[in-house]
């Protein structure tokens, strides 16, 4: 057997993970705190601190709990948080999205005020604030497109007023990116970046999400704007259309199951990608190692991993707390 050995032709590729020091050597992928965004939900009202029953740890938080959760977060080395509101009235064109006084307005001065090193990405999306869930005006049983890019801007130009550092138009409308670069420009906001939700499909991966924000569509769906699961070349079709458009940054949403959109997003556009590790990924590993099944600092390190290694230069993530602990360790 000696004497077969020698004689065969094989790469010894073990050489280089016989110890812990040595695979640490050479790894090519490397997850840091810098690479994490958090969500936060904040919502109207006083001494609201209610945890989201299909996200076990995410919380709807009122303003008199958000200055301790960002004192948590900075202390953690996270550098950026990503808001959704949560009003107590909605109508049927979402008004309290641009409302000077509205939810995520008021949530961003708070942070500024407090903690201006922290970056805050408003997201800027009328579903949440509509009484039909839509993320644009309804025309009789339809979004309208072109009636919701006005409401669209100015949204982003009221988070930008009330401090954001960053917009993130997540409504997926046809020129929503040009429509709100313009109107952050016209406002004297050159200076603010866009983070577009370039390519974000219409996923069954969002149903946690809806129970935290609030924002199930009251009839049909959102699948005549969000993309379809099944395509991968109209990804890059709507990331190259964005590109054109003028943004900083490209979202791909959801993450774990899009890897290779990912991949071919980073191929195709020199910008920085991020990926959305959205809700429904975060309570499936959370129901897993709740109930034992899994290792959930091991499949959670894992899992963001893979999304780095496929592409992201970012990550917006529900676990973002607890990795930036675990990488503390």
């Amino acid at each position: 057997m000696k004497d077969t050995l020698e004689k065969l032709a094989f790469n010894r590729h073990r050489r280089l993970r016989s110890s812990k020091a040595m695979r640490s050597l050479v790894r090519e992928t490397e997850l840091t705190v810098d690479d994490l965004i958090y969500p936060l939900f904040v919502i109207e009202g006083n001494d609201i601190q209610n945890e989201v029953s299909s996200m076990p740890g995410v919380f709807q938080l009122s303003l008199d709990h958000l200055r301790a959760e960002i004192k948590d977060i900075q202390q953690l080395g996270i550098q950026a948080v990503l808001l959704f509101g949560i009003p107590k009235a909605k109508d049927a064109e979402g008004t309290g999205a641009y409302a000077t006084d509205g939810i995520v307005q008021e949530a961003t001065r708070l942070i500024k005020e407090s903690f201006p090193e922290i970056l805050v990405i408003a997201d800027t999306c009328l579903c949440e604030y509509t009484s039909h869930g839509h993320c644009g005006v309804i025309h009789g049983q339809e979004v309208d497109n072109d009636a919701s890019l006005p409401l669209l801007a100015e949204t982003a130009v009221s988070q930008a007023k009330a401090g954001a550092d960053i917009i993130a138009p997540s409504n997926m409308m046809d020129g929503f990116v040009v429509a709100t670069r313009r109107a952050l420009d016209d406002a004297g906001f050159t200076h603010i970046p866009i983070m577009s939700y370039a390519v974000k499909y219409a996923s069954a991966f969002y149903g946690p999400f809806r129970d935290a924000a609030d924002s199930t569509p009251e009839f049909g769906d959102r699948k005549t704007y969000q993309m379809d699961p099944a395509n991968r070349r109209e990804a890059i079709r709507e990331a190259q259309a964005d590109v054109e458009e003028g943004p900083d940054f490209i979202i791909v949403k959801p993450a774990l199951s899009y890897l290779d959109i990912v991949r071919d997003v980073k191929n195709t556009v020199d910008l920085p990608v991020v990926a959305y590790n959205v809700s429904g990924e975060y309570s499936m590993v959370k129901a897993a190692a709740i109930n034992g099944w899994v290792d959930e600092e091991a499949i959670v390190m894992e899992k963001l991993t893979a999304m780095k290694r496929a592409g992201a230069d970012l990550i917006v993530t529900y676990f973002a707390k607890d990795v930036a602990t675990w990488l503390k360790a």
